[in-house]
């Protein structure tokens, strides 16, 4: 285990939600066009709190996904920054909390908050252990060439190339083909 389990979930549902653009899924599609698609993604993620599920709390999360996006793979100290002025902006108090079947874990913002403000948040604290552990190297873009995927990197020797089996897959047949050429 690199991190704590809420960390790890926190990350693992950023990618999630980084991966639903264009070009970063088997659709091709945008995965985050409507409210139901959010709704589903966030009940996958057993994400709990205040949800909306409307236009509004829709388009606010297509904005932290973006904000994300752009600093997933910045330099660590590019990183920091990021994460602070996040945290700054949500005006985040981090505190313990039990709820549901979930043991002591952080949270930052209140339940109650919405929706992209507590992805945000729970994003930055998430990122902020990357960071603080000299990880962030963990966090990469796909290496398949015709995808705009981000990965994050939780095995031991650190050795993943792609977002998905799908890309690696993919890429080793390419490879293939093209050994059998030569």
């Amino acid at each position: 285990m690199l991190f704590a389990p809420d960390t790890e979930d926190s990350l693992t549902f950023t990618v999630a939600l980084l991966n639903t653009v264009p070009g970063a899924n088997a659709t091709g599609g945008d995965e985050l066009a409507t409210p139901a698609e959010l709704t589903e993604l966030v009940d996958f993620h057993q994400y709990a709190g205040r949800f909306d599920r409307d236009d509004a709390e829709l388009a606010s999360v297509l904005e932290i996904r973006g904000r994300l996006r752009r600093i997933w793979t910045l330099s660590r100290d590019e990183l920091v920054d990021e994460i602070n002025a996040m945290l700054r902006e949500a005006h985040a108090s981090p505190q313990l909390m039990r709820h549901d079947a979930l043991d002591w874990h952080l949270h930052a913002v209140p339940m109650d908050a919405p929706l992209a403000e507590r992805i945000k948040v729970e994003s930055a604290m998430a990122l902020l252990d990357v960071a603080r552990s000299n990880e962030t190297w963990r966090m990469r873009a796909c290496e398949a060439f015709d995808c705009e995927g981000l990965l994050l990197d939780l095995s031991k020797n650190g050795s993943k190339r792609f977002c998905s089996v799908r890309c690696g897959n993919r890429m080793n047949m390419v490879a293939w083909r093209a050994r059998q050429v030569d």
